[in-house]
């Protein structure tokens, strides 16, 4: 494969720095996004709310964090699935009317959505689902076999049909642009950041492995979830499961 190279990322480096004096102009509440996508036509399936209390202490998840590709064939519980969706974006709490999730995000403006192709976790079929944040639930949205198509569309890396589940996040772009503007980018990918460590610490500290794909042909998955890839495109993948012995 030859990729030529341009200088978009510099260009877009030297373009979105901040300059003192730069003069911002006032946010229109009005048209401000929301934060939470939803499908309320789905089929809507809640998540427990209890989770394991027997988590490592985080200087060993701190040690125990890995890149895992390779996975055993046991199927993840709903519980810990439903940990892992938490920990890494999920709400963490409610005061003077607002929800503050478990990562930090710009402006509070949270421009991460969460979907999952599940392969093999227990009490939930094969098939494509949206967490559905504020319920703390999951939104199913296609039913069948995905993971060959997901390893296709992430450059052939089969781990992403091997695990039992697959996180890919995407970016809804105009959340932050409505008060970054085109400096919004950059704080959507650290975002994103911020969600995939919580997950790889999370999975770590009950035994799961998990590995970060950054290396994806974007528009490819886009199609497997339904975006448009203009207004909502996907940024990042992280495949989670038990490593596999030996």
């Amino acid at each position: 494969m030859i990729i030529t190279q341009s200088h978009l990322g510099d260009d877009f480096q030297k373009g979105t720095k901040y300059q003192r004096g730069d003069v911002w102009a006032p946010l229109d509440w009005a048209v401000k996004p929301e934060v939470y996508k939803t499908y309320p036509s789905r089929r809507q399936l809640l998540l427990p709310h209890h989770f394991q209390n027997q988590t490592l202490p985080f200087l060993e998840v701190l040690k125990k964090r890995r890149s895992i590709r390779s996975y055993s064939p046991e199927a993840l519980h709903i519980s810990d699935l439903s940990l892992l969706l938490w920990a890494s974006t999920g709400i963490q709490r409610r005061q003077h009317d607002h929800e503050f999730r478990t990562a930090p995000s710009a402006g509070a403006l949270y421009p991460i959505e969460t979907y999952l192709t599940v392969n093999n976790v227990e009490g939930l079929k094969k098939g494509l689902y949206h967490y559905n944040i504020p319920s703390h639930a999951l939104e199913e949205l296609k039913v069948g076999a995905l993971g060959e198509d997901l390893a296709h569309a992430a450059l052939e890396q089969e781990m992403c049909e091997e695990a039992p589940v697959v996180f890919v996040w995407t970016a809804v772009f105009g959340r932050s642009k409505w008060k970054y503007k085109q400096r919004a980018y950059r704080y959507v990918y650290l975002d994103a950041g911020h969600i995939a460590q919580n997950l790889a610490l999370s999975a770590a500290s009950i035994g799961l492995g998990s590995c970060q794909i950054g290396a994806i042909f974007d528009d490819e998955i886009n199609s497997i979830l339904g975006v448009d890839g203009t207004e909502e495109s996907t940024i990042y993948l992280s495949a989670v499961g038990y490593p596999r012995q030996g």
